[in-house]
Order: structure tokens, then sequence, then C-alpha cells
């Protein structure tokens, strides 16, 4: 592999960029990272990087438009400093749900950060289970997106009952549903919902047989938990088994998602660590590790 780039870490996930640089066998590029008073955000990369490959590992995960500035002043600080290629490995894309119009009078933010990112001077994306696979179609520069879901199924697969059902909770989710259930041998069932509003979403119909069946709901994110509590909700009034785990690949876990996942009928709630974990205690989470992922992807973009 060649050994002329280097991997800096944003500040939204230093666990893992340390894990994906151990995973390489380097060291994290020397940086620093500072707040002025008024809430500006200062970037300084502390070694050269003329003509060498950069790996920028930053996931714009909340308090988003923060690490989504460090992530752009990272870019142009390399660019500015002669970097020969600028990566961002972004593992949760901040924004991904504003991907297309809901009214004539809204942004598409996806696109919006996706231009961003160009001007400043990113010439590859890597990502991890987009919300919307089309928006690596806002960007005119490679994007890579990593799927978790067999890094996931490998991890579900010794606490799966053989019955058990693969959940979509939405239409959305149906693909990624269809993934985990050919991975673990299982069927799939797909909920169908309306949303509401921005934050609010019912459940009108479930297409599947679940009855006396334990289930495993999938989703790319958990936010608040609300998807998974009411899908949980609809499952049980279709009649199935009060056993449910649940796999998304990037575990939000906002301010109240303990409180509604936390369920007695709750088995296990399975995240990756493309955002940092809460650090409370929580008996029924567990954390699996994307750093062999990322860093295999690496290799080979390092190998071309």
């Amino acid at each position: 592999m060649h050994n002329d780039f280097t991997i800096f870490a944003g500040r939204a996930n230093v666990a893992l960029a340390t894990s994906v640089a151990v995973e390489m066998g380097v060291r994290l590029g020397a940086c620093s990272v500072e707040r002025f008073s008024d809430g500006e955000l200062s970037v300084r990369l502390d070694e050269p990087v003329r003509g060498r490959g950069v790996f920028i590992i930053q996931p714009t995960s909340p308090p988003v438009n923060d690490h989504l500035i460090e992530l752009l002043a990272f870019a142009d600080a390399c660019r500015r400093a002669s970097a020969a290629h600028i990566t961002a490995v972004m593992p949760y894309f901040g924004y991904s749900r504003a991907d297309k119009r809901h009214d004539r009078r809204e942004p598409i933010t996806a696109s919006m950060v996706a231009d961003l990112m160009q001007a400043v001077g990113v010439n590859h994306v890597v990502t991890i289970d987009l919300h919307a696979s089309q928006i690596e179609g806002f960007f005119h520069i490679p994007v890579d997106s990593l799927t978790a879901a067999p890094v996931m199924a490998e991890a579900l697969r010794p606490g799966l009952a053989a019955e058990t059902v693969v959940i979509s909770p939405d239409a959305g989710r149906v693909r990624m549903a269809t993934e985990y259930a050919q991975l673990l041998g299982a069927p799939v069932a797909v909920l169908h919902k309306e949303r509401a509003s921005g934050v609010e979403t019912r459940v009108t119909r479930l297409v599947g047989d679940v009855r006396d069946r334990p289930c495993l709901i999938i989703d790319d994110m958990i936010s608040t938990g609300g998807t998974i509590a009411e899908s949980m909700d609809a499952l049980l009034d279709a009649g199935a088994r009060p056993e449910f785990t649940v796999a998304a690949t990037h575990g939000l876990l906002l301010h109240g998602a303990r409180e509604k996942l936390a369920r007695p009928e709750m088995r296990e709630i399975l995240v990756t660590d493309t955002v940092a974990p809460p650090a409370h205690d929580w008996p029924q989470l567990r954390v699996v590790s994307i750093a062999p992922l990322i860093a295999s992807a690496l290799r080979r973009f390092m190998n071309e």
C-alpha cells in the first residue's frame, strides 16, 4: 500500500478515527481544532500534507452544523496546504433526510452540502448507509457508500431465533431489510407509514406475517426513537411475539430516545460507532465497530 497519506480526525468521533488508524497501522495526523469565544472554529494542520493523500474522518452528527463547518475547514486547510487528494470520510452524512423538496419553497439541503464540500476541494466522499441513495447524484466527484449490513448481520446472527422476521419500518428501508433478510435467511415484512410532520409519523398498514414471531426491526438511523416505538406498537397489534431486536447503522439516540425504547419487549438495540455512542449506561444497547470496514475500504483506495 502507498504510504504517502495522512489521516486526520475531526472532533465528531475521535475514537472511530483512532480505531481506523490502528487498523491501518498508522498514527493520526497532528492538528489543532479550537473554538473562539464567539463560537467560530479554528482548524490548523500541525504537519505538512503537500503532495499527500488526505483522509478526513468526520461524521456530521449532532451538532450537525458545527461538525459540518469543521469538516469544510479541514478540507480547505488541506487544499491550501497543497494536499494531492482529499477524501472526506463521513460515516454519517448529516442533512441526508433533506434529499428532496416536499414543498416548492424548501431547500434541498443535502445538495447544498454536496456543493459546499466540492467548493472547498473535497475530491472523494466515503460514507456508510446513506439515508437516500440519490444523494450520490448531488456530487460531481466519486462517492462510495459502504454498507454496514454484513457486519451487523454477523453480530446479530448468534442471538436471533430461527423464526425471526426482518421488519422494514417504512417503504424506504425495504432494500436494506431485504439485504439483512438474505444475510440472515429470514423473511421480510414491511410497515407503511405516513409522515404527519417533520417529527411525527403514523403507521397505516403491515405487509407480511408476524403473528407469534419475534421481530428484527432495521433502520439506517435512530434519532428520537419515535419510528421504532411506533413500529413496535403496530407489530404488537398485529400479533407479533413481544420480543424485539433493533439494528440501526447510525445510533444518534437523541434526548428522549431511551425513554421511548427502554421497554420490556426490547431485547437488544444494535448500532455501529459511525457516531460517538452515548456515554451513559444502557444495558440493551450494543455498539459494533465499523473501523475495520472503513480501513479495508481506504486500503483499496490507496492500492487503486
